[in-house]
C-alpha cells in the first residue's frame, strides 16, 4: 500500500458553555498535525450543534497558527447560504492563508428548513432553488468577473469584483460525494471528489464496490481531468493508547458496526466497518480495501466522541500509515 498524502478530518466539538476551551483544542489539534507531517486537516461545518458552524471563519485562525499544512471544508452545505457572502468569506480565508483553502461542498435542500428557513432567507425560501446551480453561482463568483460598470470606492474608482480576488481557490473545490448521480456531477463540473465512511447502496449491500463504482464514474466524467479523490475511513490505531483507552475504542467500534452489516433505512445507506487495531493490522485492511486503492488521497476521519489526547495519540500513531518520500 502506497499513502502519499494523508489527511484528517476533525469534528470540532466544545461544550455547550465553554465553546473557546473546545475551539482551541481543535486548534491545537491540526498544528499537531501539520507538526507531525500530516498534508490536510479537514472540520465538519455543523449547524444548531456544537461544532464548527462556519468553517470559513475557523480555517482562516487556523491559518495563523499553521504554514504548510492544507485546510478543508467538510462539507458546506449551499442551501444555508448566500453565494455571494460565502465566496467572500472563503476568498478572505483563502487569502489569509496563502493559498492553503480546500472547500468541500454539498448542495439539496437544508436539513431543517422549516426551523431555519425564515431564520436565514426572505421571502418564500420554500420556492428557492437550492440544485448544483446555486453552486455554480458560487464558483462563478470565485472568478472574480467584473460585476458591472466601475463604481466609486473612497479615494477613485474600482471594477466592482469578488475581493479579495483567489483564482487559485478554483482548483481546490471539492464536492461531497455518495451517490452515482453526486459523483457524475462531481466529475462533469470540475470539482475534486470528497467521499467517507457513508455511503448510497446503488445496485450492490457491498460497501466497496458502492465506491468503486462511484470513483469510475466520476473518473469517466472529467474525462482524463486531474481532479484528485480523496477517501474517509474511521481508523483507530492501539498501538500507544493504554489499556484502558484500547478497550474503549474497541467498544466504541463494536457499538457501530452491527450497521455495517446490511444496507440502512429506506434510501439503502452503507457504512464502512471502522479500522480499530495496530497500525499493522490497520494497513493490511487498507491494502483489502479497493477504493483506498483507486483513490488519490487517504482522511482519517475522528470519531465525535473522543477528546484531545485521544485525537493526538490517533493521529500520532497513524501517520505511520504515510509512504515516506
Amino acid at each position: 500500500m502506497t499513502i502519499s498524502k494523508l489527511s484528517f478530518l476533525i469534528p470540532g466539538n466544545y461544550a455547550e458553555n465553554d465553546p473557546h476551551t473546545g475551539l482551541e483544542a481543535t486548534l491545537r489539534i491540526i498544528e499537531l498535525g501539520e507538526a507531525l507531517g500530516y498534508h490536510g486537516a479537514w472540520v465538519r461545518q455543523r449547524h444548531l450543534e456544537h461544532g464548527i458552524s462556519s468553517a470559513a471563519v475557523f480555517l482562516a485562525a487556523a491559518s495563523q497558527r499553521t504554514r504548510r499544512i492544507e485546510l478543508g471544508s467538510a462539507v458546506i452545505q449551499i442551501g444555508y447560504e448566500s453565494p455571494f457572502r460565502l465566496a467572500e468569506d472563503l476568498a478572505m480565508a483563502e487569502a489569509l492563508s496563502a493559498g492553503r483553502l480546500n472547500v468541500g461542498l454539498s448542495a439539496g435542500p437544508p436539513q431543517h428548513l422549516d426551523l431555519l428557513g425564515p431564520l436565514v432567507f426572505d421571502g418564500d425560501y420554500r420556492s428557492f432553488d437550492f440544485s448544483h446551480r446555486r453552486i455554480a453561482r458560487l464558483v462563478e463568483l470565485l472568478r472574480a468577473e467584473p460585476l458591472g460598470e466601475p463604481i466609486a470606492i473612497p479615494g477613485g474608482k474600482a471594477v466592482p469584483r469578488l475581493q479579495p480576488g483567489v483564482p487559485g481557490l478554483l482548483d481546490r473545490l471539492w464536492y461531497g460525494g455518495g451517490s452515482l448521480k453526486s459523483a457524475e456531477w462531481a466529475g462533469a463540473n470540475g470539482f475534486n471528489l470528497l467521499v467517507g465512511n457513508v455511503t448510497s447502496g446503488e445496485g450492490t449491500d457491498d460497501f466497496v464496490t458502492a465506491q468503486l463504482n462511484q470513483i469510475a464514474v466520476y473518473r469517466a466524467q472529467a474525462r482524463g481531468a486531474s481532479g484528485r479523490i480523496a477517501l474517509g475511513r474511521v481508523i483507530v490505531p492501539l498501538d500507544s493508547a493504554s489499556r484502558t483507552t484500547r478497550e474503549r475504542y474497541l467498544a466504541y467500534a463494536q457499538s457501530r458496526h452491527a450497521r455495517t452489516l446490511q444496507p440502512n433505512g429506506d434510501k439503502r445507506t452503507l457504512f464502512a466497518p471502522d479500522l480499530v487495531g495496530t497500525l499493522a493490522d490497520i494497513a493490511e485492511r487498507l491494502t483489502a480495501d479497493a477504493a483506498v486503492a483507486a483513490a488519490d488521497e487517504l482522511r482519517l476521519e475522528l470519531p465525535y466522541e473522543f477528546d484531545e489526547a485521544d485525537y493526538a495519540q490517533i493521529l500520532t500513531d497513524a501517520i505511520g500509515l504515510l509512504t515516506k518520500s
